[in-house]
């Protein structure tokens, strides 16, 4: 994978989610692009997509991302760094495709603590009012 970047179809996936372009990640989903592969940088597409872009969070998480795994750099999982940066439409989308919120990332603070952290009171109200996860 290494020599190719940006012509492999899980970078151009990976690119894609990053740059938020709906219409790239659906055609390269179509295609047969696993939602699940990890890039050169080691990272699944729905770990770098842009944050910003529920609709793309939507579209691999229907293609069957799994949102619960974590970065392998920060141990930040994408519900993390979408309460912290305050997306909370790209939060609701990855919790409705199963996103957990009681994952400690690496320095073992939930999404709840980061968007107390960062001020984003908004995501904190709707974390705080999400039922406990059965185990």
């Amino acid at each position: 994978m290494g020599g190719n970047r940006g012509t492999d179809p899980v970078d151009r996936l990976a690119n894609a989610a990053a740059r938020g372009d709906l219409e790239t990640v659906w055609k390269l989903l179509e295609n047969s692009a696993d939602p699940n592969a990890v890039n050169s940088f080691h990272r699944t597409p729905i770990q770098v997509m842009m944050m910003g872009s529920p609709k793309v969070a939507e579209l691999l998480l229907r293609a069957g991302a799994d949102p619960n795994i974590p970065d392998p750099a920060t141990g930040s999982f994408p519900a993390h760094d979408a309460a912290r940066e305050g997306f909370l439409d790209t939060l609701e989308v990855l919790h409705l495709g199963g996103a957990r919120f009681d994952l400690p990332d690496g320095q073992g603070r939930l999404p709840i603590h980061l968007a107390a952290e960062s001020g984003q009171h908004h995501v904190l109200s709707y974390l705080l009012h999400q039922p406990e996860p059965a185990h």
